[in-house]
């Protein structure tokens, strides 16, 4: 694993090693649902300076363990900090989630193609998404806000398995609180003292308050879930290159390089993980790829 500072390249000086890994500690860790956490990440040192688009990923590396893609889940606009939501699937994560305040973590990073961040003024913004998948969108929310008066309306549709599997309860009440934001939930199965939404988080877009002919629809989760989020997106009017989605599947180098993560003729983890819709229908649409 890299861990030298720059690497030379001629003609052009001295450049950063796409490769690096930069060790930071954990200052704190969320545990956020059963098998969900949030690891906050700063240097050693306490200096930073971390910059990133809504959308982005890092490479985060356990030492003696291994490296996975992970989306960053913070605000933008926190520069000092790295937030990383990330749940408990396989090897790395699992060493992961056994780590402690002060221990560190490889990270190398940002890497891919971001949320459309200029695309959508002056528009509706259409937030869906389900599960886990409410962590890539987090900076995407935090970075829309910081810039209200610049898009129409914001609405938020998210669904969760059960009550107890909402993510980010907080950040949610605090957004429904709102009056600029429209957050609706929705739960496959409601369980003690839930009455809200029932029924899977693509209901909802039929009767969501934004105008079709003039939104941008981002969409993250499960790919069956987004299958069928950009169908009901399609029935209310909205224009394949209005929707994009988010394709984080099989990254193992961030750089592409390995192949590891091939769509048709691109790579997720530079030409994505957001797509543009229109860019991608015929390759999304085939079940086998």
């Amino acid at each position: 694993m890299a861990t030298q500072q720059t690497s030379k390249h001629s003609g052009t000086g001295t450049q950063p090693d796409p490769m690096l890994v930069r060790p930071l500690q954990i200052q704190r860790i969320i545990r956020d649902l059963g098998d969900t956490f949030s690891l906050i990440l700063q240097p050693p040192d306490g200096e930073a300076d971390f910059s990133f688009q809504p959308g982005q990923f890092n490479m985060l590396y356990v030492y003696g363990v291994g490296e996975v893609p992970i989306s960053i889940s913070g605000d933008p606009a926190r520069r000092e900090i790295l937030v990383h939501t990330t749940r408990e699937v396989g090897t790395v994560t699992r060493a992961m989630r056994k780590l402690k305040v002060g221990d560190s973590l490889g990270v190398r990073g940002p890497y891919g193609k971001g949320w459309p961040v200029d695309k959508v003024e002056n528009q509706d913004v259409v937030l869906l998404t389900g599960g886990i998948g409410l962590a890539p969108l987090r900076p995407m929310i935090h970075y829309l806000l910081t810039r209200r008066e610049k898009y129409g309306r914001i609405v938020l549709l998210y669904g969760a398995r059960t009550p107890e599997d909402i993510l980010y309860r907080k950040d949610l009440e605090k957004w429904r609180s709102r009056f600029d934001l429209e957050a609706h939930l929705t739960v496959d199965h409601a369980t003690g003292a839930w009455r809200g939404n029932v029924g899977v988080v693509t209901s909802l877009v039929r009767r969501s308050p934004f105008d079709p002919q003039n939104c941008i629809a981002m969409v993250c989760g499960p790919e069956i879930m987004m299958r069928f989020a950009v169908m009901e997106l399609q029935k209310r009017g909205v224009a394949d290159d209005r929707i994009y989605i988010s394709m984080e599947r099989n990254m193992k180098c961030g750089i592409g390089l390995c192949g590891h993560c091939q769509l048709g003729p691109t790579f997720v983890c530079k030409d994505g993980p957001v797509y543009c819709y229109a860019d991608i229908k015929d390759i999304f649409t085939k079940r086998e790829m």
